[in-house]
């Protein structure tokens, strides 16, 4: 299976190239991902003009001129299979989450398996996909001039996994939701690795 990690800034913060322990964020992301079972091959989704410069951090940066996230996914997703989509600034990316989520994805007859907070806020951008069915949700989202990612749940036949049920098995499942937003982001990485990784 093929995982996508968005890294492809749309606001001023979004800098995937941040370091934790001299390795860029989105390095650790495409490296924790390839230690989970089912995920062999990982693709970067990034702007066109930094594909140099990330091409230097990531196995296989794919350049895209688009408008947003969502219009440079649908440039790159394939039109068949199964993929799982995460944001490149989630660096404690769980690989045994991503083990049992597959298990429950494959078993379901879905289009998408989705974690949901008890709030009803869906992970986007921390789900698996069928990749036909994704890429005809995105294009409804772009026909109807959407520019969010959440967007695309409108248009799925989707499962919710409660993350809060996940996490009282156990609690490193909360992190693996974790995004760097800033500076203090980062230290809270960087602690947390020292003491659970």
């Amino acid at each position: 299976m093929r995982a996508y990690v968005l890294a492809f800034p749309e606001k001023r913060w979004e800098n995937y190239l941040l370091s934790i322990n001299e390795e860029p964020i989105v390095k650790m992301v495409e490296r924790r991902l390839l230690t989970a079972k089912r995920i062999d091959e990982v693709i970067t989704i990034v702007r066109k003009d930094q594909l140099k410069k990330f091409s230097l951090h990531v196995l296989r940066p794919e350049g895209v001129k688009a408008k947003n996230k969502l219009e440079a996914l649908y440039k790159v997703l394939p039109f068949s299979g199964e993929i799982f989509l995460i944001e490149g600034n989630m660096p404690l990316v769980m690989p045994f989450l991503l083990n049992y989520l597959s298990t429950l994805f494959y078993e379901s007859d879905i289009e998408a398996l989705i974690p949901s907070w008890a709030s009803r806020e869906l992970e986007i951008t921390h789900a698996f996909y069928d990749a036909r069915a994704l890429k005809k949700a995105i294009e409804v989202c772009l026909a109807e001039n959407e520019r969010r990612l959440d967007c695309i749940a409108k248009y799925l036949d989707y499962k919710r996994i409660s993350i809060e049920e996940l996490s009282k098995r156990n609690p490193k499942v909360t992190l693996s939701f974790f995004k760097i937003r800033n500076s203090f982001d980062l230290a809270f990485v960087e602690e947390n690795l020292k003491r659970s990784f």
